[in-house]
């Protein structure tokens, strides 16, 4: 656990006088400070140091040579497919150096240059989001759209099945390299911390930790906070255990590099003084340091903030949450059609749990339960009955083991549920029945996980659960199920209701494919 910590270290000039810092038990000679620009214009043709930060490099490296293999093997798939693919090129069948030279090489790098304008190898959109993949997506409509345009200034006859081949097979395979890399990544970041930004967090106690508590909630995102400064004096943190070092009253810049980090996150209200975050920036030019401000806007996901700038001052206008409108439209009919699909392709799957059931527990096969749906309307939800049918009167001496500090009573030996039920809750088979529940409507395919009906009144922030339909799976289920805490499902249960949309849907639903194979959270 980290504490406040004081220094020794007096003012220094810009002459170029070492520091002495003070450590726990030993004293370190440090080189100067250099001279920061304080808003000094500097030469155009200055060169900034390289960014402390450059785990981006190398992995920026790889990216273009998967990019470019990939687009090369899809041209070579797309002429060994099409005998026609030297169509438009001049005695191709004699000399094949040119078209190949185009299939080969030229293709390769304008998808490369293409991808570089429109920002895929932009390091701040690197390994995290969807915002990768969509400058992706849209570099090959940028593609498309080049190749038919020189297609037809110059009159060339190309074989379309061959050019619409190689250029959709590009794009899929750049897309899975990405999503290989992203996962090699995201690997190395939860086991080792490597190609992680190391952070200072700067502002008041209470808004760091809630930012600590933000970044490192995920692993994967490669953010590491290594020190807090705080901007409210010593007092403000007497006594608060934190997880990471506290300084005050510091050069932010020079304690930067004295923890060894490579990024300063401005916390809330620590830009609150006019000017402060202006000259902190002037103050970074040159460094390589990088600067990020957390703004209090917790929990609300990037499409709903957008940027509108005022006279020099950045205003972050937050839109309404999307609860109306054609792409809710968009969810219903996909949730209807998947579900009727869904249920008519798992007929036999049914027939065989239903027959695993009644030979193991004489009685019904499904479980019927009120649970409350849409703008508080109670439903009964389907499912897979996994317990013996004396569970309920089976409840009242369990109460005291319940493992969980929610609504829900939870167990991870629960005595009342049978050897084939454990079976069907580990694999989530007996979460099939809730199809019908979609094809109804009630349910949607993603959304908050359904609650008892006879749990009270839903009081507070939970009750804005209400406001889309519940879901057979979600971000609850994506995260970890039942090891997670009630606050921190309640949590993901309300980032879901205003973050929601048709792509972010997609997502959870192809996340929940390994979440069910792992069986991560499931009893």
């Amino acid at each position: 656990m980290g504490e406040v910590t004081t220094s020794l270290q007096r003012p220094v000039t810009n002459e170029g006088r070492s520091r002495l810092v003070r450590h726990v038990d030993s004293f370190e000679i440090q080189p100067p400070d250099p001279p920061s620009p304080n808003g000094v214009p500097r030469s155009a043709w200055a060169r900034a140091r390289r960014r402390v930060s450059r785990w981006h490099r190398p992995y920026t490296a790889i990216l273009l040579l998967l990019d470019f293999a990939a687009v090369a093997f899809a041209s070579y798939t797309a002429i060994r497919t099409f005998d026609q693919a030297t169509a438009g090129f001049y005695d191709a069948q004699n000399d094949p150096t040119w078209f190949f030279i185009v299939a080969f090489l030229l293709l390769p790098l304008g998808w490369l240059i293409i991808l570089w304008f429109n920002g895929a190898y932009d390091r701040r959109c690197l390994g995290l989001g969807p915002d990768e993949f969509k400058r992706v997506i849209r570099a090959g409509v940028a593609v498309c759209a080049t190749v038919s345009f020189v297609a037809f200034a110059t009159k060339t006859d190309l074989s379309r099945f061959t050019v619409s081949t190689a250029l959709l097979l590009g794009l899929l395979l750049i897309l899975l390299g990405r999503i290989l890399t992203r996962f090699v990544l995201h690997v190395m970041r939860r086991n080792t911390r490597q190609a992680a930004h190391r952070m200072v967090l700067v502002g008041t106690l209470p808004e760091c930790l809630e930012v600590y508590t933000a970044v490192t909630r995920n692993p994967s995102a490669g953010l590491v906070p290594v020190a807090i400064h705080i901007t409210d004096g010593y007092a403000a943190a007497k006594g608060v255990q934190t997880p990471v070092p506290v300084y005050a009253g510091r050069d932010v810049l020079a304690l930067v590099r004295e923890v060894g980090g490579d990024t300063i996150a401005v916390c809330g209200s620590a830009s609150a003084e006019p000017g402060e975050l202006r000259r902190l920036a002037w103050q970074l030019e040159g460094s390589g340091v990088d600067l990020v401000v957390a703004p209090q806007l917790t929990d609300i996901a990037g499409p709903r903030v957008h940027i509108r700038p005022i006279e020099g001052l950045p205003l972050l206008h937050v839109e309404e949450p999307t609860l109306s409108g054609p792409a809710l439209l968009a969810k219903n009919m996909m949730d209807r059609v998947a579900a009727g699909l869904g249920l008519l392709a798992l007929v036999p799957v049914f027939l065989a749990v239903a027959v695993a059931i009644r030979i193991s527990d004489p009685g019904p096969v499904f479980f019927r339960q009120p649970r409350v749906g849409h703008e508080g309307r109670t439903f009964r939800v389907w499912k897979f009955r996994t317990m013996y049918v004396d569970a309920e009167d089976r409840l009242a001496s369990l109460v005291d083991q319940n493992e969980t500090d929610g609504m829900l009573f939870k167990m991870k030996q629960d005595p009342r549920v049978f050897p084939v039920g454990r079976f069907l809750r580990a694999s989530s088979l007996d979460e099939l029945p809730q199809l019908i529940n979609v094809l109804k409507g009630e349910m949607s395919l993603v959304g908050p996980r359904p609650l008892p009906a006879d749990d009270g009144d839903f009081l507070g922030d939970v009750r804005r659960r209400l406001l889309v339909r519940p879901g057979m799976t979600g971000l609850w289920q994506v995260s970890g199920r039942s090891d997670l805490s009630w606050d921190e499902a309640v949590r993901l249960d309300l980032y879901y209701v205003d973050n929601w949309s048709l792509a972010y849907d997609l997502s959870i639903l192809w996340r929940t494919v390994g979440v069910v194979l792992a069986r991560k959270g499931a009893y």
